[in-house]
């Protein structure tokens, strides 16, 4: 009669190598879209793109050269595209996959830049479909009324509207790391610089202050002729108010705070 014997075999652990920056990329646009919130979102976007393409060609009035159809189409981009932006940070929470999230990933800091760029490609995107739909409106021109096709645009002009739409976006992913919650975060990003942009033109005393630190206003130029010196150095320093510190606070947040 033979005994069987176990024997203590050392169990090795596999060494998964960890998922390179660009895999966390693709994940944090494929969220973008996997959720019920972000799906409809990109859709409601498209749907206005192509209403406001519509109202440029059929307005009689309205400007018909692809300049002026690129610029209206950045409107309705620039509206709501930053709400995706917050989503693409505070669903975390709002789905409780945070922890999962930073399990898989446990630096944290690699995770955050993965969504920062994520939101830069959405941007790029964006400026894209903006382009293509005002192809679409300048080919239709001459079909709907009498103005002739005009194709010109200038490269530095593409260049700032894209400038401005990453910074819009990344605008609501720093309200996204700073507030952790899509509701609030949504309604302070649309209530705070619009109440902001409200006082600064009411009280003549604070005009250096909307020329320096209301978005809006500096990021204007950018859809028209261009910034000197001087305005760039207004741009950015409204960028520091609005992107900047919301984003370094929110991922100093997100770095020291013990996720549930």
């Amino acid at each position: 009669m033979s005994t069987a014997t176990l024997t203590d075999q050392p169990r090795t652990l596999v060494d998964h190598p960890a998922p390179s920056l660009l895999q966390l990329v693709r994940v944090e646009l494929r969220k973008s879209a996997d959720t019920r919130a972000g799906r409809w979102l990109l859709i409601v976007i498209g749907l206005a793109v192509l209403g406001v393409v519509a109202i440029s060609v059929f307005v009689e009035d309205a400007p018909k050269t692809f300049t002026d159809h690129f610029g209206i189409t950045q409107l309705p981009i620039s509206i709501l595209l930053p709400v995706l932006g917050i989503l693409l940070v505070t669903s975390e929470w709002s789905q409780r996959t945070a922890m999962t999230t930073f399990t898989l990933v446990p630096r944290r800091s690699r995770v955050l830049v993965a969504k920062v760029l994520a939101a830069t490609v959405l941007a790029v995107l964006g400026v894209v479909v903006a382009a293509l739909a005002s192809v679409l409106a300048t080919a239709l021109t001459p079909v709907f009324s009498d103005a002739e096709r005009d194709w010109g645009i200038s490269a530095a002009l593409v260049g700032q509207v894209l400038v401005v739409q990453v910074v819009t976006v990344l605008a609501g992913v720093a309200f996204g790391m700073l507030l952790l919650s899509s509701p609030l975060a949504i309604v302070l990003y649309f209530v705070l610089p619009t109440v902001f942009n409200i006082v600064v033109n009411l009280i003549a005393a604070l005009d250096w202050v909307r020329d320096w630190l209301d978005l809006s206003t500096t990021s204007m130029p950018l859809f028209q002729d261009g910034l000197d010196g001087q305005g760039w150095a207004q741009f950015g320093t409204s960028v520091g108010l609005w992107v900047v510190l919301p984003m370094v606070i929110g991922w100093l947040r997100i770095q020291r705070s013990e996720v549930a």
